[in-house]
């Protein structure tokens, strides 16, 4: 099988790849770059989802790239206007044509005596096979199934003689219309849809195990629609960027340092959002600390809105099994649905779920260390772009992309075609931690024995702090002692055997 050879592969066209094939096009010219896509289309989770009310959950002057100014009033945007934004920066900087779609990686192989990934993948569903050689290889492949959501056993599912529908797969011709509709969830997903359905269905209830932090807050930031309108678009997007900045790490840092606090004034806003008869205590106070997992956002108070008008409930019970008509809780309730959403979560996956292999070894990378959280000890030519937990997506994505930049020209500027995350002597007896801490979320949860270790000291950890972040990844030393340069036409192939870490 023939194979095309490309300086760097960009691995997915969603938010991330499209803003990473820009950098790597203004910072890196003349290198030769591709971005395989599986789908048969660009914007990754904004064209996947397309269930009622689908939006960002962070504002978009921190969820935008920070060289493409957002200038819609929105500052919480719906999911056709976020679709929209990518597919005009990939048209503004030229990106649709390095853009190959219907392309799934199925396996990637690295050889060190030719410093070159090898990936090998199918196109679309058939079984056409093809191969793309590589130097330098960019994941941006998102951090979930496609293909597939978390759905858990239920029992007595087969009985129910209505609809049961995961968001990640929305039919376009379901008619909740005059339906009654239970969603079980409480997350990100269940609070954008409930409000979305509740106008058109009898009735929707929310049934949840145990509750979510929410918070209500506006979707348009006048603050930044004043600036936009006296200032350059540049100058007035990088103010409000910065201000958000500030304020999500605020926010964060006081969830951590007073937890107790902080959960008193959430709680506080809900009650007076529902009135002092409603049982917040029961229904929205969770039993972790804020920021333990996510803050769910609730824009215009849309979700009050709809069950201060009886349009939507909320049930806080555990499912004995589905009946023929619905769901018969613990609490022996029964619940009656023409509809039921399976609002229950994301499946993650490890670097889209390629198979990866370093001169002859299967990695699993579940026994490697993080590198800075992108990199992985003993695997070379490897970059790997994932979010933040407690901030905007892109933010990281944005930082993620310009330290790969800064990598592939500093490795041009030595004559070296491999680098390589490698534990030194002093990080020998580090501790292992779990790459993502303090993060309850049971998707994180689920899949926290297939992530990458991290341990107790720099650059072996996965770090969440945007400020500290921007300082490591823009200005910090890329040859740092732990990142290992070498040259391809003397290498030492003994040193370039990988090894187990931990």
């Amino acid at each position: 099988m023939q194979s095309e050879y490309f300086d760097v592969v960009i691995v997915g066209a969603g938010l991330s790849g499209i803003g990473a094939a820009c950098r790597l096009k203004r910072d890196c010219p003349g290198k030769r770059f591709v971005i395989l896509e599986a789908r048969d289309a660009m914007g990754g989770t904004w064209d996947l989802f397309r269930y009622p009310g689908i939006r960002s959950d962070s504002d978009m002057h921190t969820l935008g790239y920070d060289f493409k100014p957002w200038r819609e009033s929105k500052a919480i945007a719906d999911g056709p206007a976020i679709l929209n934004y990518i597919h005009e920066t990939a048209a503004e900087h030229d990106i649709d044509r390095y853009i190959r779609y219907g392309q799934r990686i199925i396996r990637a192989t690295w050889l060190s005596e030719d410093s070159c990934w090898t990936l090998e993948g199918r196109h679309g569903k058939s079984d056409r096979r093809f191969a793309i050689r590589c130097n330098m290889l960019l994941m941006c492949s998102g951090y979930y199934r496609y293909d597939r959501g978390h759905t858990p056993e239920f029992k007595g599912r087969e009985r129910f003689g209505g609809e049961i529908v995961h968001p990640q797969h929305w039919p376009q011709d379901l008619d909740y219309r005059d339906k009654k509709v239970v969603m079980i969830g409480s997350g990100a997903t269940a609070v954008t849809l409930l409000p979305e359905i509740a106008k058109q269905a009898s009735h929707v209830t929310m049934l949840q195990r145990s509750p979510t932090y929410v918070v209500s807050w506006p979707d348009v930031d006048w603050i930044a629609n004043f600036l936009r309108r006296i200032l350059p678009a540049k100058l007035a997007y990088a103010i409000t960027r910065w201000k958000n900045i500030t304020m999500q790490q605020w926010t964060y840092r006081r969830s951590r340092v007073a937890p107790e606090k902080v959960k008193k004034q959430l709680l506080k806003w809900v009650q007076k959002e529902l009135g002092p008869d409603y049982d917040v205590e029961k229904h929205f106070t969770p039993r972790y600390n804020p920021w333990d997992q996510r803050l769910c956002l609730v824009p215009n108070s849309d979700l009050f809105q709809a069950i201060r008008a009886g349009m939507a409930s909320v049930v806080t019970d555990k499912i004995d099994t589905f009946t023929e008509t619905g769901i018969r809780l613990q609490s022996g309730e029964e619940l009656e649905a023409d509809i039921i959403v399976t609002a229950t979560g994301l499946e993650l996956q490890v670097l889209g779920g390629v198979q990866f292999t370093v001169d002859g070894t299967p990695v699993d990378f579940s026994k490697t260390y993080s590198y800075k959280g992108i990199m992985f000890s003993d695997v070379p030519n490897l970059v790997s772009t994932f979010g933040y937990i407690n901030a905007s997506w892109t933010l990281r994505a944005d930082l993620t992309a310009d330290y790969f930049c800064r990598l592939v020209n500093h490795m041009d500027a030595g004559g070296y075609r491999q680098c390589t995350p490698r534990l030194r002597a002093e990080d020998e007896a580090m501790e292992s931690r779990p790459w993502l801490t303090a993060f309850s979320s049971g998707y994180v949860q689920r899949a926290l024995h297939l992530m990458p270790m991290q341990g107790d000291h720099e650059p072996w950890i996965n770090p969440q702090n945007y400020r500290a972040d921007r300082k490591m990844f823009r200005e910090g030393e890329i040859a740092d002692g732990a990142l290992v340069f070498e040259y391809p036409d003397a290498p030492d192939h003994a040193a370039l055997q990988p090894r187990k870490a931990g």
